[in-house]
């Protein structure tokens, strides 16, 4: 529980700016939201799984080769030409 004790030459808008602070740095709010309502053992696999896969995609993304500078990825540049004249 956040406590934050007001001072005699405090004001209370800083005495306020204190409390959210602390109220943000305990996670109060974010615990709160996470009690809400009930999830289901099932469901909060679901959601660590998914969460952890998005992690991943997240992780592996940042690490993999960079692309050919936003240029087409095909070697012959009339490749795709000739397939629709070929048609």
């Amino acid at each position: 529980m956040a406590y934050v004790s007001v001072n005699n030459n405090e004001s209370i808008e800083s005495a306020l700016r204190r409390f959210k602070r602390k109220v943000i740095t305990e996670e109060i709010i974010k615990d709160l939201k996470r009690h809400a309502h009930f999830v289901p053992p099932g469901q909060k696999a679901k959601l660590k799984s998914a969460n952890a896969r998005k992690r991943n995609r997240k992780r592996f993304r940042s690490t993999s080769a960079p692309r050919a500078n936003g240029q087409n990825q095909n070697q012959n540049p009339n490749q795709n030409q000739n397939f629709n004249q070929n048609r």
